[in-house]
């Protein structure tokens, strides 16, 4: 094997080496630094890094330090802190908005309506690129293939799914199987597998180029309403109105756990970066951290006085947010589960809440009308975002954080910058 040039990783901080084997296939291996701080000593974890890896030298440790010192001045940067301003308002729609994504770069998102199309901007500009036209009822979950970008896929009412290419608009493939309606669906970080959940209480996954069905999922008794890949797509967790979530793997399609304790409807799960920890959100007022190699309960997150909406681990898995029907935020500790602060303003329940890249603001999307931005260590209120006329359900940040978009049930879609 031979390096042949180092990547870098911003978010969550790691270096990514690029090595050749002897056919000349090109690999890549990952080096995370989850735990890189402004207390970090760059020359120890220079020498650590040299030691373990086997296809970095000792001749490249100056290389690698400069590389470590790049991700801590990123990490550490405070230039997208500052307050975000209106940039653009689309009136995106003819019918309400269902939800909205960021590609990676951020230079690109898009919406799903009830008007049965999945439309695609210029963030920059404002501009619409893409109409995505052919489901006959409501497009309801949006994902790009990030970080690639080039592909779009969107779920509908109408029982199917369908692939997009971003860039001309093309429908590459339409995948049926589903009895009732796509709620939820992703990409696996690879590009090369999609995980959809339905109402008719199972997930299936599909091959990107082929457009087959690589395996059904069944085994809940009710409807499944989230799912999401780990980080290295071995596993898919699913979260459904049966009171469980389920670990599946995706090479054969079989249960791992079932996470049983929950005594209300699972509305939200997520994977830490790790992979070894996830979480699910439940209208029972609480989050629970999970193992995943055990499927054992570690923590219950409790406080909330009512449903939990949302939650999210931030990029490197450190804490969790929680967004609840009680009009709060809340952030835990991701590995002892310690409730952290408290966050209190919003007049109405908050439906979404996610981090910004660097783990340092929280935003928030509220029934109130508004989202906010939010300390998310202190859980103090930095800005308050108004101007939608009605509740706001969807909310994100885009990769470098200076960015971010809000949709609301006023059929507008509201571009913010730092």
């Amino acid at each position: 094997m031979k390096l042949k040039r180092f990547l870098l990783r911003y978010f969550p901080p790691g270096i990514t080496l690029e090595y050749e084997l002897r056919d000349k296939t090109r690999k890549t291996k990952n080096i995370d630094l989850l735990d890189l701080s402004i207390d970090t000593d760059v020359d120890k974890l220079a020498d650590r890094i040299v030691s373990n890896e086997p296809l970095i030298g000792e001749k490249k440790k100056p290389q690698i330090k400069e590389l470590i010192s790049r991700l801590l001045e990123r990490q550490l940067t405070k230039e997208n802190e500052g307050d975000y301003y209106l940039f653009k308002i689309l009136r995106a729609h003819i019918l309400p908005l269902t939800n909205c994504a960021f590609n990676k770069s951020g230079d690109k998102f898009i919406t799903g309506s009830y008007d049965r199309t999945c439309k695609v901007w210029e963030t920059t500009t404002g501009d619409e690129l893409l109409t995505l036209e052919g489901h006959r009822n409501v497009v309801y979950a949006i994902a790009f293939n990030n970080p690639y970008g080039d592909k779009i896929i969107t779920g509908s009412f109408d029982k199917t799914c369908k692939l997009w290419n971003s860039e001309t608009g093309e429908n590459l493939h339409t995948y049926r199987g589903h009895s009732t309606e796509i709620v939820c669906l992703n990409f696996d970080p690879q590009g090369t597998t999609i995980a959809t959940g339905s109402m008719d209480n199972t997930a299936r996954l599909w091959d990107v180029e082929s457009g087959s069905c690589l395996h059904t999922l069944i085994g809940h008794d009710a409807e499944i309403v989230s799912l999401n890949f780990d980080t290295e797509g071995k596993h898919v967790i699913t979260g459904s109105f049966d009171h469980t979530a389920k670990l599946w793997d995706t090479r054969n399609g079989r249960v791992v756990h079932t996470f049983k304790g929950h005594h209300g409807e699972i509305s939200s799960t997520q994977f830490n970066f790790s992979a070894n920890h996830c979480i699910t959100g439940s209208i029972d007022r609480t989050c629970k951290i999970w193992d995943v190699s055990s499927g054992k309960c570690i923590n219950t997150l409790g406080g909330h006085s009512d449903e939990i909406l949302d939650v999210s681990y931030n990029t490197t898995g450190s804490h969790i947010v929680t967004a609840s029907a009680d009009s709060t935020c809340r952030t835990y500790d991701g590995l002892n589960g310690e409730l952290q602060s408290t966050f209190i303003g919003h007049d109405g329940e908050i439906s979404k809440a996610a981090f910004n890249p660097q783990g340092t603001r929280i935003i928030t999307a509220s029934s109130d009308k508004t989202a906010r931005i939010w300390d998310a260590t202190t859980g103090e209120c930095k800005q308050v975002l108004e101007g939608h006329t009605d509740e706001i359900f969807s909310c994100s940040f885009n990769y470098d954080g200076d960015t971010l978009i809000t949709g609301s049930k006023d059929n507008t879609c509201r571009i913010w910058k730092c």
